[in-house]
């Protein structure tokens, strides 16, 4: 499992010219779901992504002290096979690590069902549309999150 975590002041995504997800302060998280996901990769993923201190304190001095929970950011999920592209060969991307659409879905669906635990605000993009979103990056603070499957 991949996920691009953004730090933003705000974030949206529109579908078809209708905005259908968009927060305020917090977090906007790009999910690439891989062939070999299960539960647990989900779990240590929302751990990861709720609790990691990606946020200044009160002061701005410490720019690494809460995490998401402890601000009450937002949290905006966006499914993204194309974090499993492998460029290595040829000029076009291989897709041949991305989870089938079926698994995807459903694992990416628990992905926000396991966030949405928290009591944190969380919008969502639509699985397999044609996405636009726009992100108020703050900082800009992007970090990738990677677990395999063992």
């Amino acid at each position: 499992m991949r996920v691009i975590i953004q730090r933003v002041k705000s974030s949206q995504v529109t579908v078809e010219s209708e905005i259908i997800g968009k927060i305020g302060r917090g977090l906007n998280l790009l999910v690439g779901i891989a062939d070999t996901d299960t539960e647990v990769e989900l779990d240590w993923m929302a751990r990861k992504c709720l609790e990691l201190r990606l946020f200044p304190d009160e002061q701005g001095k410490d720019k690494w002290q809460k995490s998401v929970q402890e601000i009450g950011g937002e949290l905006l999920v966006i499914s993204q096979f194309t974090l499993y592209g492998d460029c290595r060969k040829g000029r076009r991307p291989s897709f041949d690590r991305s989870a089938a659409p079926q698994l995807a879905e459903d694992l990416y669906n628990s992905f926000v069902v396991k966030l949405r635990s928290s009591g944190l605000h969380v919008e969502t993009g639509k699985f397999g549309a044609m996405m636009q979103v726009a992100i108020e990056n703050d900082g800009p603070v992007t970090l990738l999150l990677e677990r395999e499957a063992s």
